[in-house]
């Protein structure tokens, strides 16, 4: 396992191809999950838990880790599975989600596989698991699914999603009163979040499951008016998205004459110097980690309206 991930940052060329890399795991099962490698700081060996009174049951306890205490969470039982019991052939994936770093408990970690976000789909409609789920691939002809890290994250410390009085009473989007807000994430809970923070703008939202989505509506949107911008103000898009990632979606919006005069905002929970130089290569207005209401809802209302 060691090395696994020593070449992670040299992948970077990966993004903005609309390509991604998985890291491979089960849990209890022979069922496959994957993970996004840029969210992946480090996989381990399961160390030493220290139990701790008042965490949250999904919590098995935290580890100490290079000087950084670390919640370790049960991802078999945050998905509704039975908990990883032999925790010393588990492995903790370390890593980073909305400004924060967690640990991941899982049974067994396999590889890191190189794929295309069109080659990502959308979960099936059903109930149980696939509740959380934000998208699914086929590997060796075995399904993976790719779990929605950032609701199972919410269900354990909800994230404040109220822009503060000061920042509310700041807001003036007067001149804008006619346009919308898009919003394009595939996780449902980050796309509610998203909503919530940007109501106070007082506009109308409308929302997409994924960058794939989001084009073509935009493209309707486009033939209705002649130019995207009669009607919508900006784009909140994530990045990580089956079908079309974000970075691809903004390269697509800025090589479309009646779409390139859009701002996007990209909103994401990936962090990362690269994240700055993509923002640059694909054409996007502006990078804003998730998730912080305030910082969301101000650079929203400071892209609004089309590039002159």
């Amino acid at each position: 396992m060691s090395g696994i991930l020593d070449s992670v940052n040299q992948r970077t060329q990966l993004v903005g191809q609309n390509r991604l890399e998985l890291l491979l795991f089960r849990l209890n099962g022979r069922q496959r999950f994957g993970i996004n490698v840029f969210k992946v700081r480090e996989v381990l060996q399961c160390p030493a838990l220290t139990s701790m009174p008042k965490l949250n049951p999904l919590v098995r306890g935290v580890a100490h880790i290079r000087g950084q205490t670390i919640s370790v969470i049960d991802l078999s039982m945050a998905t509704g599975g039975r908990r990883i019991e032999d925790l010393s052939t588990a492995f903790i994936v370390i890593a980073e989600y909305n400004r924060s770093v967690q640990g991941f408990l899982v049974g067994a970690v396999e590889r890191i596989i190189n794929t295309n976000w069109d080659a990502i789909m959308p979960p099936p409609q059903g109930t149980g698991r696939a509740s959380y789920l934000t998208a699914v691939t086929e590997v060796d002809k075995e399904l993976v699914e790719i779990l929605d890290v950032e609701k199972i994250l919410n269900e354990i410390s909800p994230l404040n999603t109220d822009v503060s009085d000061e920042v509310a009473n700041a807001l003036d989007t007067t001149a804008f009163k006619d346009k919308i807000i898009f919003i394009a994430d595939d996780s449902s809970v980050a796309r509610n979040q998203v909503k919530r923070a940007l109501t106070t703008l007082g506009l109308e939202i409308e929302m997409a499951k994924n960058g794939l989505e989001a084009l073509n509506r935009l493209k309707e949107i486009a033939a209705e008016t002649g130019d995207v911008t009669d009607k919508v103000g900006v784009l909140v898009s994530d990045i990580e998205m089956p079908e079309m990632d974000g970075y691809t979606l903004t390269a697509e919006i800025k090589n479309t004459p009646e779409l390139q005069k859009l701002h996007v905002v990209l909103h994401t929970s990936l962090s990362g110097v690269f994240n700055q130089a993509m923002v640059k290569k694909v054409g996007a207005d502006d990078f804003i980690a998730k998730f912080h209401p305030d910082e969301l809802a101000s650079a929203v209302q400071k892209w609004l309206g089309p590039t002159e």
